[in-house]
């Protein structure tokens, strides 16, 4: 009953690295300007909301104040929860707030993203958000300076290595991100965003063909299928099967292939494109009816039904040499996918086994879509 419970309690959500970098900016320029240490720092989200955050330090002297926010990023399972926020602020002369990144935070090195190459990977709402808190404090106390600010993310290097950075030419760190100034748990609209960058950016690489993998060791199968494309070809998509097919669909891509195991492509096959273990069950009657179609024995077919996962079932039929199987289900993906994205490209479907054994490849050409 206690577990019950524990499950049922709400998910806190957290706040974004551009929160938390305009809240240590905020309190860093009051802090140089009134010269004493400051505890807190409230600012207003692009949401509305007004909140506080706590200084896990502040320093400053005449000529510059550094203050640093832990992010918490709530129930999100997202790579930088814990990580070290910190601004540090100087006066500039003549007007305005000049923003950039200092250690931790990457830079730009690829065409694609909403920051143009050679600048701090800082996005432009978390930009925005730093530049009216920094005015805000300005303004409260009447002043006309102006003011630079540097965000830095010390452990950041390390970080940027748990997300898709590297790939998008985002060199030397994290991203500051966030575009509701809070993170909503498990919605991961950070992960969602990267992969709609890594497709921009391949496309503005010159890419027309793109592969979208559930994970490492898919993409690494589908590198040994495809090994005169470009790295920036490949995109992890993670659990998000129609949402990358659709963004391929609006980048005008040509070609794309899926990449990915029994478990996430059973769902696919059946027109489940959000393919998290928790967005639903894996349905054993529809693998039990393609195994049929495919000309499985009865007995093969009740075998499935009981099954416990659909990678038993994936081992069971390539055991019993019923490659039709993969085939069928490889072709529902395609017909799936292309119907979610309303897409004209060709769409390919790559089944794979746990050890990287190709079990299924088929492809379908999408139609052009009426307007």
């Amino acid at each position: 009953m206690a577990m019950e419970e524990k499950e049922a309690k709400p998910l806190r959500h957290g706040y974004t690295t551009g929160s938390c970098a305009a809240a240590a900016a905020k309190a860093a320029v009051t802090a140089l300007i009134l010269q004493e240490p400051q505890p807190e720092s409230v600012i207003k989200l692009p949401i509305g909301e007004e909140v506080t955050f706590l200084m896990h330090a502040c320093e400053y002297d005449a000529e510059r104040a550094l203050c640093e926010v832990i992010k918490d990023g709530g129930d999100d399972p997202d790579a930088t929860h814990g990580a070290r926020i910190v601004a540090e602020v100087r006066w500039r002369d003549g007007e305005g707030i000049e923003i950039d990144g200092g250690i931790g935070v990457g830079r730009v090195t690829k065409p694609g993203l909403p920051v143009d190459i050679g600048e701090a990977a800082i996005n432009p709402v978390p930009r925005r958000m730093i530049r009216e808190s920094v005015q805000a404090a300005l303004d409260s106390f009447e002043l006309e300076r102006g003011v630079r600010v540097v965000v830095s993310v010390p452990d950041g290097e390390e970080i940027a290595k748990k997300t898709l950075n590297g790939r998008l030419g985002i060199i030397g760190g994290i991203s500051i991100l966030g575009t509701r100034g809070i993170v909503v748990p498990f919605s991961t609209a950070a992960y969602k965003a990267s992969v709609a960058q890594a497709i921009r950016v391949a496309v503005k690489s010159g890419c027309t063909h793109i592969v979208l993998s559930t994970g490492g060791r898919s993409e690494k199968v589908a590198m040994g299928l495809y090994p005169d494309l470009p790295e920036e070809a490949f995109v992890e998509m993670g659990d998000f099967v129609g949402f990358a097919l659709t963004m391929c669909a609006r980048q005008g891509v040509r070609k794309v292939t899926l990449s990915g195991m029994m478990g996430k492509f059973s769902k696919v096959a059946q027109g489940v494109m959000m393919v998290h273990s928790k967005s639903a069950p894996v349905d054993f009657g529809f693998l039990a009816s393609a195994a049929e179609e495919a000309g499985a024995d009865p007995g093969t077919v009740e075998e499935i039904r009981g099954a416990n996962t659909a990678a038993q079932v994936g081992d069971m039929m390539q055991e019993r040499g019923m490659l039709a199987f993969f085939e069928r289900l490889c072709a529902a993906c395609c017909e799936s996918g292309l119907r979610e994205a309303k897409a004209a490209y060709a769409l390919e479907t790559v089944i794979m086994s746990m050890k990287g054994v190709i079990l299924g490849r088929v492809e379908k050409q999408g139609e052009a879509q009426g307007r």
